[in-house]
């Protein structure tokens, strides 16, 4: 495995799962009838509310934007659900489809790796 992000974490709790990139309704709709159950969100926008529907399913979230008192955070933290917030992911690949973790980095960080 190796880092490929970094953001400020919602809740110190470890999640891995398949990333599905998130832009708009459509895509939830897809990730709804294809199945999000242990799925890791990746969204741009840390105010979305249309992840609703899918939210208790997915393992976790990567949001590029936001920080922990966004409302993505204060939601995710509320269904127990691993978020990065703020994430700056170097990384020269699309991440859609792949494998990988969430973990607590000390305190209210938290890192992003590619599982291999």
């Amino acid at each position: 495995m190796k880092i490929i992000g970094k953001g400020l974490i919602t809740l110190n709790a470890e999640a891995e799962g398949e990333v599905c990139t998130i832009i708009n309704v459509q895509d939830v709709v897809k990730l709804w009838k294809a199945g999000a159950k242990g799925k890791i969100a990746m969204v741009d926008d840390a105010g979305v509310t249309y992840l609703g529907p899918i939210l208790p399913k997915l393992a976790g979230i990567v949001c590029r934007s936001g920080g922990l008192g966004s409302h993505l955070a204060i939601v995710s933290r509320e269904f127990s659900i691993p978020a990065l917030m703020g994430t700056d992911i170097d990384c020269g690949e699309d991440l859609h489809g792949k494998k990988v973790r969430i973990r607590p980095d000390g305190g209210k960080n938290g890192i992003l790796m590619l599982c291999d």
